[in-house]
């Protein structure tokens, strides 16, 4: 997933950052409100880590704006708001779920993944394509057996495709997963990552509608 990390504390957030990066996810990270709306206009996040009391104002507010505008994205709420109040005001707003301060990183992590199980449609962490079965709370692939390791940017674009099953996949959609990590996007990047995927998975687990992009194939 492409994360969108907003959260002014940098202890926390280079925390958070590290905790996201370790679990393959690619991460986008501001402390103002006003970086995180210019990054919302020019890329597509899966999911936004939403910090409440940010520099140039609250999180609620900027929370209720987006959903105004029909803003669906997942929001998770990160906040030293402890009171039940607090809490049924951020859920009230549009936040799919929220975390308070402190929290354990590995809480973090099965958080975010929950909450994309859910809007992939597959709440269950256990899911099958063909003969591969894969682990989404683990962020585990077995294949007749045998455990298979995919690389950070692997499991990224893999997990594109599981998130929406059957559907095709553009490679500036695939690109726009990749765009947070530190190493420059090549040409044929998305190709060359696609290629590895099916000598691992199997070369009929992604299938490729030429000039248009790809899509997981179906079980």
């Amino acid at each position: 997933m492409r994360i969108l990390l907003i959260e002014d504390d940098t202890v926390l957030g280079a925390a958070t950052r590290d905790q996201v990066a370790a679990d393959g996810h690619s991460l986008d990270w501001v402390t103002r409100l006003d970086a995180a709306g210019d990054a919302l206009a020019v890329a597509a996040y899966d999911l936004i880590l939403l910090d409440l009391m940010l520099p140039d104002g609250r999180g609620i507010p900027f929370l209720k704006t987006l959903r105004g505008k029909g803003v669906v994205t997942p929001v998770i709420i990160l906040t030293a708001l402890d009171q039940v109040s607090d809490r049924i005001e951020g859920l009230n707003a549009g936040a799919d779920d929220y975390l308070v301060k402190p929290f354990d990183l590995a809480e973090l992590s099965a958080r975010i993944g929950s909450v994309a199980r859910r809007y992939s449609g597959n709440p269950n962490p256990l899911i099958t394509i063909k003969d591969i079965e894969v682990d989404l709370a683990a962020r585990s692939l077995r294949k007749e057996g045998r455990s298979i390791a995919l690389t950070s940017r692997e499991w990224v674009l893999f997990e594109a495709f599981l998130q929406r099953p059957g559907q095709l996949l553009s490679k500036a959609q695939l690109e726009e997963r990749l765009y947070s990590f530190d190493t420059e996007i090549e040409s044929n990047t998305i190709e060359v990552h696609i290629s590895r995927l099916r000598k691992k998975l199997g070369a009929s687990v992604i299938e490729t509608e030429r000039g248009l992009g790809y899509r997981l194939a179906r079980a």
